[in-house]
């Protein structure tokens, strides 16, 4: 049983910290048998060539090894969206894009090729989906509280799951004390809802626990629901915190689509298979609404280049909060400036600029000015090519992120002689699961 917990905690810090957030990432993450089997077969290969070694396991070593492997799957993921992956020319790639970007944003998540074919329409925001938000009593911080010393529980159900939680009341708890423990509790506990103490600035404090989803699913009338159980333990926490009180009801998001009013549990969801919607505002007025659909030409080309170089600059960014000898940041940092200064004069050509610390910098207004006077958008290539070599080392990364870990040689392969290591990938495995088992 404590071995299912611990794989439990594993998968979800794994999802909720590096999953990925959008149904773009999710596409590119989904792979075929024979695709699988290729990186397969590429482990094996790399495991027969590498040498033997004691790794360094540090804290910092595991987060830089799991980080820079989901940013460089990120990063490979940014380029997939604009076709990199199928060796065709990243720029010819329409993007999608909202007319009212402060109402709703759009993403492309159709499949590559199939951009030509995706329609537009118009959809105009009456009402956000929203979190339900339970608000406790506002009690005297720094009073004693009322409740007796003993061990109390209450059960909180989300999901159709019912958690229960049990704590301690200790002589001389404050009520702030005991709403901080609670909130301690509820947020370890990563069961889809977040806790934080609110203070009025004059001495009084409430416990106040929040969805993390919004909207209404299945018909019913709250997401989650803060109860007295039926242990054998104290009772009275919940009814003298007040944590059962819904301040605010969760409620579901309402568009016109075409003329057409729906309904969604979320702000975030997708458009016959085709677009993938972000809430953001409603409509100011009646009649209000945002265009969606595809662009193309210049400002495609635009916005493409500047995916690439945020996608790029995060995966920098990344290995720079690690660029100690130990987490290995610094080779990292040096051989992603090796790929940029060999098509440092493209990027040049685009005005974008290569920054001290590795990073690169555009001008948008610029940039479209030098492609407006480029009509086959020849200087692309350039950068296009730039993107194929990021491509590869993100590549590399993923299939190896020891590679840039510090460890210390034990013995090399016997040449002619060598054979799969079939530990060398649990390194990277034993990394997720440090701290948990």
């Amino acid at each position: 049983m404590a071995y299912n917990s611990a794989i439990d905690n594993v998968y979800n810090h794994y999802l909720t910290t590096y999953a990925p957030k959008s149904a773009v990432n999710g596409k590119y993450d989904a792979h075929k048998k024979s695709e699988l089997r290729g990186v397969y077969n590429s482990m094996l290969k790399l495991n027969k060539d590498t040498p033997l070694y004691i790794l360094d396991t540090s804290d910092d070593a595991r987060k830089f090894a799991v980080g820079i492997k989901e940013d460089a799957r990120n990063l490979r993921n940014t380029l997939a969206s604009l076709g990199g992956l199928q060796n065709s020319p990243i720029f010819d790639k329409k993007t999608a894009y909202s007319s009212n970007d402060d109402m709703v944003s759009a993403e492309f998540v159709g499949d590559i090729g199939d951009e030509d074919k995706a329609v537009s329409f118009d959809i105009e925001v009456t009402n956000l989906a929203s979190k339900q938000v339970n608000l406790g009593y506002a009690l005297r911080s720094n009073n004693i509280t009322e409740l007796k010393p003993d061990t109390y529980s209450f059960d909180l159900a989300i999901n159709d799951m019912s958690y229960e939680f049990q704590f301690n009341v200790r002589n001389g708890d404050t009520n702030l004390d005991l709403q901080n423990r609670l909130s301690r509790l509820i947020n370890n506990a990563n069961i889809g809802v977040e806790a934080d103490i609110l203070q009025n600035g004059k001495g009084a404090s409430a416990l106040r626990i929040t969805s993390v989803d919004e909207g209404l699913k299945n018909g019913k009338n709250n997401i989650f629901s803060v109860n007295e159980n039926q242990s054998q333990l104290a009772k009275g926490a919940v009814e003298y915190l007040g944590i059962d009180y819904v301040s605010e009801k969760p409620s579901n998001a309402e568009f016109i689509l075409n003329g057409e009013l729906r309904t969604a549990s979320s702000n975030h969801f997708m458009v016959e298979h085709t677009y993938e919607l972000n809430l953001k505002g409603v409509r100011a007025f009646e009649g209000d609404s945002a265009t969606i659909g595809m662009k193309a030409d210049l400002d495609t080309v635009t916005d493409n280049v500047e995916k690439i170089i945020n996608g790029y600059n995060s995966f920098v960014d990344t290995a720079l909060k690690y660029q100690t000898d130990k987490a290995g940041g610094t080779r990292l940092i040096s051989d992603l400036k090796r790929v940029v200064d060999y098509y440092q004069s493209s990027l040049e050509k685009l005005n974008i600029e290569v920054q001290d610390d590795g990073c690169l910098s555009m001008d948008n207004g610029a940039l479209k000015k030098t492609l407006a006077a480029d009509d086959d958008f020849s200087r692309v290539h350039g950068i296009q090519d730039f993107a194929s070599s990021v491509l590869r080392k993100a590549n590399q990364i993923s299939l190896n992120p020891m590679e840039y870990v510090d460890k210390t040689i034990v013995a090399y392969k016997n040449p002619g002689k060598s054979f799969p290591t079939p530990y060398v990938g649990s390194n990277y495995s034993g990394m997720l699961f440090n701290s948990y088992c």
